[in-house]
């Protein structure tokens, strides 16, 4: 029995949604899974690459409507993100940095200009976007950005840095979020501009399959248009990070479903004392636990795609959501570790490979300690941080 059918999963989706799924996945079969390990060993991703090819087959900011992007549902972008994530999760990465974060902000508060210049070749893939507001001292603590626009004129001045950014040194424009006197504003900044540079982060182990740079804004100079009208203050970036953790709460399930499928095969063909592996209590044990696991996050992701769908999901909701797939995901990468034994270790599988990328994802938009003081302050009132 797959892990799937025991929760009926496919019963809960329309055949728009399972197609979407199909396609994706056959996508990742053909041009990410045979490569990926190697990507992963080497550190490098052909990025410009493989946006052109999730962007012909209408991934990249799929959930936006209008401006060449696809306008589909909450759940089928979901699956497109699980699918993504099953091959790895530094792929499922680049699409969330791109559509969710990148082509969101713009979507969302952009200016029609802006909308019409940068979307179409995004959404094609023709165009690379990053997200520019984690800054080496403030992850967990954005207002405490240091980065600062200041106006000259009628130009905007921009200084600062900004650490750990995924696409970084292959994107087009940033979208960047600096303090100014009126309050935390977001701009975009093109490659190329005089004061602006991107610099790869090397002797990663996790997330290898993944460009991560460091931006550098020294006396970058913008026209006023390239501020984004829509958005003042931190609600801005938060509601595009939103936008991302909910393609995490599909994706890391994405990523479990990988290893247990890697796994249940394994204990399978593997013989212990003469017997296979998956013969044994110990092994079953495990494999049931974390199909129910499994199943659980699966059916919760679902409930929060269709609460997006309906508009009425919230930031908690979603908070809850990354925190408990990502935690679960994690956990269930280990355990099929566990069952590969020393086989578990090398990337002739990907249960390894999961999850160290996992131990990213437990930390990025939003690491495990916030959201759970997220869930602490709507269960009680309370807020235990700034």
């Amino acid at each position: 029995m797959h892990p799937s059918t025991l929760f009926a999963i496919d019963g809960l989706l329309t055949d728009e949604e399972r197609d979407i799924r199909r396609a994706v996945r056959q996508v990742c079969d053909k041009e990410i899974r045979p490569h990926v390990a190697g990507w992963f060993e080497t550190g490098e991703l052909p990025a410009r690459e493989l946006a052109r090819t999730l962007g012909s087959v209408g991934v990249l900011g799929m959930h936006l409507d209008g401006y060449g992007c696809a306008g589909l549902g909450a759940v089928s972008y979901g699956l497109a993100c699980l699918e993504l994530e099953a091959a790895d999760s530094g792929l499922r990465s680049l699409v969330s940095v791109q559509g969710s974060l990148a082509m969101y902000a713009i979507w969302k508060y952009g200016s029609e200009e802006q909308k019409r210049e940068w979307l179409p070749p995004m959404a094609a893939g023709e165009r690379i976007g990053c997200f520019g507001l984690t800054e080496p001292d403030f992850g967990s603590d954005p207002g405490g950005m240091r980065t600062t626009a200041r106006r000259d004129g009628s130009d905007w001045v921009l200084n600062g840095t900004k650490m750990w950014i995924t696409n970084g040194s292959v994107a087009d424009v940033a979208v960047v979020w600096a303090r100014t006197d009126e309050g935390v504003r977001g701009f975009l900044v093109p490659a190329g501009a005089p004061g602006f540079t991107a610099h790869d982060l090397k002797r990663k182990v996790s997330l290898r399959a993944s460009v991560t740079s460091e931006l550098v804004l020294d006396g970058v100079r913008l026209p006023a248009e390239a501020m984004l009208p829509g958005a003042r203050g931190l609600s801005g970036p938060l509601g595009c990070l939103n936008e991302a953790r909910f393609g995490i709460v599909f994706g890391a399930m994405g990523a479990a479903l990988d290893c247990l499928e890697t796994a249940l095969d394994y204990a399978a063909s593997r013989e212990v004392f003469a017997r296979p592996l998956a013969s044994y209590q110990l092994t079953q044990e495990k494999l049931a636990d974390m199909a129910l696991e499994l199943g659980k996050g699966m059916l919760l992701a679902l409930h929060l795609g269709r609460l997006k769908e309906a508009g009425t999901i919230t930031p908690e909701q979603v908070s809850a959501g990354k925190l408990n797939n990502v935690r679960e995901a994690l956990d269930i990468a280990r355990t099929c570790r566990t069952i590969l034994g020393a086989s578990g270790i090398t990337l002739e599988y990907p249960v390894i490979r999961h999850a160290v990328n996992l131990e990213s994802v437990l930390t990025y938009e939003g690491t495990s300690e916030i959201h759970t003081l997220v869930l602490g302050k709507a269960l009680t009132g309370l807020p235990a941080f700034h």
